[in-house]
């Protein structure tokens, strides 16, 4: 039931990130927008070129407060740390990432009645491995809330459906969490958003092409997020993002062994003109993997990024200003 749910609302959310991808660009989007909305979907995107004009509408959304990005550039291996068995790592790639807020608090007149009226949806592609990661969170159920003049947020019950592949190993997890997402003003230009939730779900995690070990093994998932983004203005921003994930014995298609990721991502992006700007960013993937009847194994992945950056239709990096509005 929860994996249908998920599926259902994950292709809900890819529908809307492409029409207010579009949206955003009046009634003729420019090529930069209908790009990314065909990187968003495919098979909406081919639609729309295929057909002309009989399916060019596009269809108007709640008005959500959103920050959507693509970044294009490459990466490096910069440490690679494998107990399980010797793999073949490209050490170089090209790499395409894409990231959607949708829904982000503190918008003047914005509800979250119904599933979804906040989710958070990326995904990376590189040429070593194609997906490198496909994330997707969600508010199912919630309210919205304040605290003093500088923050606005929103609380309840998140799903979620993560997949991380950092060419030596994988991780993929469905669940539900209880957490918040806020926006904190820190002074006239600086905000700080954020995410912490904390739930279970159903999981598979494994090494890819390990000696004795299977591709995946399943079990319930606790698991835990915590993402923050310093927003300097329209000058500059800082993402730092933590996840954990725990694969254990329970409900396990084998009652044997568990397998601990971890994974942390920093990025820091600068401004260059308009919708253009520079981004360096390095993330960090860990496997522990205990088996009864294996040595225990340890995977670690180290990436360093150079990425140029195209934001669209937001200079404030997604900030959210209520203080302007009567």
């Amino acid at each position: 039931m929860l994996r249908n749910l998920m599926v259902r609302e994950y292709f809900s959310a890819i529908a809307a990130s492409f029409n207010l991808l579009l949206e955003g660009g009046g009634k003729h989007p420019s090529a930069w927008r209908e790009v990314g909305a065909a990187a968003i979907s495919p098979s909406l995107g081919f639609t729309r070129l295929a057909y002309g004009d009989r399916y060019r509408s596009v269809f108007d959304s709640h008005n959500p407060a959103t920050y959507t990005y693509m970044r294009i550039g490459w990466n490096k291996v910069d440490n690679l740390f494998d107990s399980a068995v010797s793999q073949n790592v490209k050490r170089n790639a090209a790499t395409m990432d894409f990231h959607m807020s949708y829904g982000l608090p503190g918008k003047d007149g914005y509800t979250y009645t119904r599933p979804f009226d906040y989710f958070d949806f990326e995904f990376s592609a590189t040429s070593a491995n194609v997906f490198e990661n496909i994330m997707s969170r969600g508010l199912l159920v919630g309210k919205d809330y304040a605290a003093g003049e500088n923050y606005r947020g929103v609380w309840g019950l998140y799903g979620s459906y993560d997949y991380i592949s950092p060419q030596v190993f994988r991780v993929s997890s469905t669940a539900v969490s209880l957490g918040t997402t806020g926006q904190l003003w820190l002074s006239k230009n600086v905000a700080l958003q954020g995410t912490a939730l904390a739930g279970v779900g159903y999981g598979a995690a494994g090494t890819i092409h390990g000696s004795g070990e299977r591709d995946y093994h399943y079990g319930a998932t606790p698991q835990a997020l915590l993402a923050l983004r310093m927003l300097f203005g329209q000058s500059a921003n800082l993402d730092l993002t933590a996840r954990s994930y725990y694969v254990s014995d329970v409900a396990s298609t084998e009652n044997r062994g568990t397998e601990r990721i971890l994974r942390g991502d920093a990025a820091f992006t600068v401004r260059v003109h308009g919708p253009h700007s520079v981004t360096i960013k390095y993330n960090a993937s860990r496997r522990d993997a205990s088996y009864p009847d294996l040595a225990t194994t340890h995977q670690s992945v180290n990436t360093l990024s150079l990425l140029y950056t195209y934001s669209f239709g937001d200079t404030r990096f997604g900030a959210v200003d209520w203080r302007d509005t009567p």
